[in-house]
């Protein structure tokens, strides 16, 4: 069998065309289908704003900024992400902390939220920002979240990076009807893709006009926000200091198109997670758990290996999985043992416990639109083979 990797972008003869097209036309960035990108991210989410970005760490960034993450203030999210769902306070000289997860949907716990504001109450340290993060697609119990929120006087950052063509309470991931802002990201591995990019969503035209300011080095052509009368036609104003976090065009070409399948990549996303669901019944893992009043994008397919249950360890399993051709992967190693972390917040392992077993147990299974019956059968054989079970 040849190698199976874990995720795989989804390229079409028209994805290429639109990306032809913009190589032929006149703008290669600043032009017109960066908007038109943004427009159909908002048609998609029924929210009022689309910021298009090179990456969705940008895009964190750039949401942290713009509700005024600065030093002496505390963020807090999900020890199980990608390290960007922290490192973005971090760039804002904010301090991280985080909460620990739920062990049957893997994501930030609301629970153990609820907890950690009690105290932090007491200490007088509560957080500016909570970024709860929608691990492997399946939403977060953003209901919850937003009314301790309310109660405890901080914004919500949804990192959404895994979610896009999800839906929580029947609509959309991106309206931002439990949040302030919410990020998407579009790299190769993700549900559609634009190669590299990211998307910010908001409701708030304030947050929108700040984010817009900032990923294009703070300047503006808008005369309302300018500080006195424009000299010209040609005159700009810088008034904050941004970056470049600008999407290029040939970017937003490959999104539009991509985003017109959208809802047929995470049909077939569903279909590829319910057969494993049959074929892994009578496994020693755990497969995804799904909450009722939602629907994953299903970025990802990770099983948990009942390691009481099996002769063999979690890294055996990796590894002969790897040898056989499966480019299954771990998402991800908990953010606060990762030694940067350790070393300058003084975190260690068994401060989120719940987190650590989950590394300890997790795998992710190869999961993409054009994984064949073939592929997956041979996945399932394999690792039943392995775990000498079933």
């Amino acid at each position: 069998m040849n190698f199976i990797p874990y995720g795989r972008q989804n390229i079409t003869a028209e994805d290429i065309d639109a990306v032809v097209n913009v190589l032929k036309s006149d703008y290669l960035t600043q032009g017109p289908k960066v908007p038109e990108f943004e427009d159909a991210i908002k048609n998609h989410c029924d929210v009022e704003y689309a910021l298009a970005m090179n990456s969705a760490t940008s895009a964190l960034h750039a949401a942290c900024l713009a509700l005024d993450v600065g030093k002496g203030d505390i963020v807090w999210t999900t020890p199980i992400t990608f390290v960007a769902s922290a490192n973005c306070a971090l760039y804002c000289g904010a301090t991280v902390d985080f909460v620990d997860i739920d062990p049957k949907t893997y994501n930030l716990s609301t629970q153990a939220l609820k907890q950690k504001l009690e105290a932090a109450k007491e200490r007088g340290q509560l957080p500016k920002v909570v970024i709860p993060v929608h691990l492997c697609g399946q939403p977060c119990d953003m209901k919850g979240i937003f009314g301790l929120s309310e109660e405890y006087g901080f914004s919500i950052i949804e990192d959404a990076s895994h979610a896009i063509g999800g839906k929580y309470e029947d609509e959309p991931i991106g309206s931002c009807q439990y949040s302030d802002i919410t990020i998407f990201s579009f790299h190769p591995v993700k549900i559609i893709t634009t190669a590299e990019g990211g998307v910010a969503t908001t409701n708030n035209k304030d947050l929108s006009q700040k984010m817009d300011l900032l990923r294009s080095h703070g300047i503006t052509r808008d005369t309302e926000l300018m500080t006195s009368e424009p000299d010209g036609p040609w005159y700009y104003q810088q008034i904050d200091l941004g970056f470049n976090y600008r999407m290029t065009e040939m970017q937003a070409a490959l999104g539009v198109s991509q985003i017109e399948r959208l809802q047929s990549i995470t049909d077939r996303r569903h279909e590829i997670a319910k057969r494993y669901n049959e074929k892994l019944a009578n496994l020693s893992v755990t497969v995804p758990f799904q909450i009722e009043e939602s629907y994953s994008g299903l970025h990802l397919y990770v099983i948990r290996l009942k390691l009481d249950d099996i002769e063999v360890t979690h890294l055996e399993v990796f590894n002969a999985l790897r040898a056989a051709n499966i480019g299954v992967n771990l998402h991800y190693i908990p953010v606060h043992i990762q030694p940067y972390y350790q070393k300058h917040f003084g975190f260690k392992v068994g401060d989120f416990p719940q987190a650590e077993q989950y590394y300890k147990e997790a795998i992710s299974l190869p999961l993409y639109p054009d994984l064949t019956e073939e592929q997956q059968d041979y996945i399932v054989e394999t690792l039943k083979d392995i775990l000498k079970d079933g």
